[in-house]
């Protein structure tokens, strides 16, 4: 689950994090006073939305301006100004894709007058099950891009958790960063602080790009994005409350509300497996035919019925999709439940697309009886396969 900026502000705030102060902006009649309350003499208005690149993006409308997501005012009229063209407007950045997103809320935040931008991460390392630290100098740039051209720049550690983070850990990170004296006492406090803030909150990544040194030598966090890890929420609610569900792909939701595994890609082949690992599979076997899937769709092992009709009905829902692939292997799942939930979402939302289904292991031959005497025109595979060139040779009959 992602959070905001200004709310990722707000919550490492509670934990010591230094953050310059800001106030959400949610209506245009509302910058007066948010400005006014800040005081200036300098303000930064940010667009709040689940994509990076901000600042270099550019709006759809031409009423919104050419000056970015993320601008500097240095007059409560700049300020109103810049909210009224930014709010309601689309932000389109290297990372939305063309479609862009729509800038509902807007941070309101205090200039800060920068001496030097720096980078720092928390994230989980898969490897050795510890949270790691990522740093570096090229704060203010895409960490892939400092990755691909200056590998030697960015330096990673793991932290114990046993121990945790000890004083030679914000050691590292002053020696990584060059900063000596009181810049290295703050470093090794802002390495606690975000410590804590990860592991108490269940977060998956928190990173802060740019940290900055200011011109009176204070560290500052310039900007923070936060990541949780969705299967702890129910440890969180008052975190679960943060969440901004215009930011987020409707059929997503959905999905949520039956605990399915669904990911919105852009292809024409929507598809439902069970297993990530199965469902990786049958996307990149309908690419290498020729087409693209629609979804990454895992309905899990335990999935019945009603679980299967809901998946089924959010497939359809998508009007990209123009053919269905069904691949399951039955473990714990059953084809002849998968069988009748594929019938029964059929049956509520109609079929209009061609509708491959491949089926093996469990009550494997009952789940085909149910699927062969539907009377439903629906192609059989045996293998996935056969399955894969099954749809997309039906897709593209289709298309003809």
């Amino acid at each position: 689950m992602n959070i905001h900026e200004y709310q990722a502000k707000a919550l490492l705030k509670k934990y010591g994090a230094p953050v310059s102060r800001g106030v959400p902006v949610l209506k245009v009649e509302d910058a007066e006073a948010a400005a006014k309350e800040l005081g200036g003499p300098l303000w930064v208005v940010k667009s709040q939305i689940h994509a990076g690149g901000r600042g270099k993006g550019k709006f759809k409308e031409p009423e919104a301006g050419d000056k970015g997501g993320v601008r500097l005012a240095k007059s409560i009229d700049e300020v109103k100004t810049f909210v009224s063209q930014m709010l309601g407007n689309t932000l389109v950045t290297i990372q939305t894709g063309p479609a862009g997103k729509q800038v509902n809320r807007l941070y309101l935040e205090d200039g800060s007058d920068i001496e030097k931008e720096f980078y720092i991460s928390l994230l989980v390392d898969r490897a050795t099950s510890h949270v790691a630290f990522v740093v570096s100098t090229e704060g203010g740039m895409d960490i892939e891009e400092v990755a691909h051209s200056h590998p030697e720049k960015i330096v990673t550690f793991s932290v114990d958790p046993v121990t945790g983070v000890q004083g030679f850990h914000g050691r590292k990170i002053a020696k990584a960063l060059g900063l000596t004296g009181d810049l290295a006492k703050q470093a090794g406090k802002l390495a606690e602080v975000l410590y804590t803030a990860f592991v108490d909150t269940d977060m998956a990544m928190l990173e802060i790009n740019p940290l900055i040194i200011t011109k009176d030598a204070q560290l500052r966090v310039l900007d923070a994005k936060v990541t949780f890890d969705s299967n702890a929420m129910f440890r969180h609610p008052e975190l679960a409350e943060l969440r901004d569900l215009t930011e987020e792909d409707a059929k997503e939701i959905e999905a949520s509300k039956y605990d399915l595994a669904y990911i919105a890609l852009d292809g024409t082949i929507g598809c439902m497996v069970n297993g990530a690992g199965l469902a990786m599979a049958t996307l990149d076997i309908i690419q290498l035919y020729g087409e693209s899937p629609a979804n990454f769709l895992d309905v899990g092992g335990g999935a019945n019925e009603e679980k299967v009709t809901a998946a089924f009905k959010i497939i359809t829902a998508d009007p990209n999709v123009k053919g269905i692939l069904v691949n399951i292997f039955g473990g714990i799942m059953q084809c002849d439940v998968i069988a009748r939930g594929v019938l029964a979402a059929v049956k509520a939302v109609g079929l209009e697309v061609p509708l491959v289904v491949r089926l093996e292991g469990t009550n494997v031959e009952e789940g085909k009886k149910i699927i062969r005497e539907s009377g439903l025109n629906v192609i059989p595979a045996d293998d996935l396969d056969d399955a894969a060139q099954k749809i997309v040779a039906a897709v593209k009959k289709e298309a003809a």
